[in-house]
C-alpha cells in the first residue's frame, strides 16, 4: 500500500466529530486488505488486531478518526501534504495502521492492536468507551503529533464551564449592573485567580489557563440574560472539586453549570516502552526529546484507568493543529512510520512491564 497515497485518501474523507462513518469504512477495508482482523464496535471504533487473541501481551496503538471542522483543500505542495486531519490526527493514526502492519511477527507472543477513535475532539467519546470494554493493554501509543522525534509524556487536563444570568430588566440609570457587566466581572475575578495561582511558575504546562470561548446577551424587554461559554485547562495536581466550589462562590445568582471535565495526565519515563522509542529514533538519525502538551488528548482518559506504560507519538507539527494551513510533511510521516517499525519489533523483545 502506498503511505502516502493512503494518507491522502484518508484526509480526503471528511470526519468532523460525530460524523466518521465514512472514514471508518474505508480505515476497516484497508485495514483488512493489510492483514488485520478488524470489527467495529458499538460507538463506532475501528479496532483491527494482528496476532493470536491469547498472545502474551498487547500493545495498542490509539489513534482517533474524528477531526475538527473546516474544510481545507486536499493536495500536494513539493514535501507538504495539505488538508484537515493532516497532522491532527489522521497522518499519526494512518503511521499506526502501516507501521504495525509491517512490524507484526509471526509467532510473536505480542499482539498488536490499532485503533481508530471516535470523538476525540468531542469529549472522547470512543476512548471512553474502550476503558469500559477492551481489557487494560500492556503498551499503548497515543496517536498524536508529537515530531517523528518527539515522546509525549503528558497532557494538561481540561473543565468546561457554562455560566447563565437571567434578571428583570432595569433602567440603564438605576443602581442594578447590567448582566452583561456581572459576567465580565464572573470573567476578571476567575482570569485574577488564575494569575494568583500561576504566580512563580514557569511552564506553561503548570499554568492554569481559563479560555473564554463564547458570550452572548438577549432579551426580550421584560428580562435580560447572558450566557458565556468557558474552558480551563489543569494543570497536575489540580483541585478540580475545590475550583469549581471557588468558582460557584463568584455566581451572585448565576446558574453555572460544567459540562465536561479530564483530569491531567502525566506517564512515567523509565519504562521499556520510552526505551524502545528512544533506540528507534536514534536509529532513524535523530535526537529524541519529551514534551508535555497543554491540550489534551485520550491519554487524559485512559491513561488514569490502565495505569500501563503510555505516551504520545506521532509525525507532525502540532502547532499546525485546527489551523487553516494544516498539513503534513511527507518526509517525517515517513519516517515516523519507520521510527514505529523499529519501536514496535524492539517492544517485542522487551521484559514485560
Amino acid at each position: 500500500m502506498d503511505e502516502v497515497v493512503f494518507l491522502e485518501e484518508l484526509i480526503s474523507i471528511p470526519s468532523p466529530s460525530g460524523a466518521e462513518g465514512a472514514v471508518a469504512a474505508y480505515l476497516l477495508e484497508q485495514m483488512t486488505a493489510l492483514g488485520y482482523q478488524v470489527q467495529l464496535d458499538d460507538v463506532g471504533n475501528v479496532i483491527g488486531t494482528l496476532g493470536a487473541a491469547d498472545a502474551g501481551r498487547t500493545v495498542m496503538l490509539l489513534g482517533h478518526l474524528d477531526t475538527v471542522p473546516g474544510v481545507i483543500p486536499v493536495r500536494r505542495e513539493g514535501d507538504k501534504l495539505y488538508g484537515r486531519g493532516a497532522v491532527d490526527a489522521k497522518g499519526p493514526l494512518a503511521a499506526f495502521v502501516l507501521a504495525a502492519a509491517r512490524a507484526a511477527i509471526s509467532g510473536s507472543d505480542t499482539r498488536l492492536m490499532v485503533v481508530g477513535a471516535v470523538g476525540e475532539e468531542a469529549q472522547s467519546q470512543g476512548a471512553h468507551h474502550l476503558v469500559n470494554t477492551v481489557p487494560p493493554p500492556d503498551f499503548v501509543l497515543i496517536g498524536e503529533p508529537s515530531g517523528w522525534q518527539g515522546i509525549t509524556l503528558g497532557y494538561k487536563g481540561s473543565l468546561s464551564a457554562e455560566y447563565r444570568l437571567l434578571r428583570s430588566c432595569a433602567h440603564t440609570a438605576g443602581e442594578s449592573s447590567p448582566v452583561a457587566e456581572e459576567a465580565v466581572a464572573f470573567w476578571n475575578r476567575l482570569t485574577a485567580h488564575a494569575a494568583a495561582l500561576n504566580g512563580g511558575r514557569a511552564r506553561r504546562f503548570d499554568t492554569l489557563d481559563p479560555v473564554l470561548h463564547t458570550i452572548r446577551t438577549f432579551g426580550d424587554g421584560l428580562q435580560q440574560g447572558v450566557e458565556m461559554s468557558l474552558g480551563l485547562r489543569l494543570p497536575p495536581g489540580t483541585d478540580v472539586a475545590a475550583l469549581q466550589r471557588e468558582m460557584q462562590t463568584w455566581c451572585d445568582g448565576a446558574q453555572l453549570r460544567f459540562p465536561y471535565c479530564e483530569p491531567p495526565f502525566r506517564a512515567e519515563k523509565n519504562t521499556p516502552l520510552v526505551r524502545a522509542l528512544l533506540r528507534a529514533i536514534r536509529a532513524a538519525g535523530g535526537q529524541p526529546s519529551f514534551k508535555l502538551k497543554t491540550g489534551t488528548s485520550d491519554m487524559n482518559v485512559v491513561g488514569p484507568v490502565w495505569q500501563c506504560p503510555i505516551v504520545a507519538y506521532g509525525p507532525g507539527n502540532s502547532a499546525l493543529d485546527h489551523t487553516p494551513q494544516e498539513h503534513i510533511e511527507i518526509t517525517e510521516y515517513r519516517r515516523g512510520i519507520e521510527v514505529l517499525v523499529r519501536a514496535l519489533r524492539l517492544l517485542a523483545q522487551a521484559d514485560r512491564p
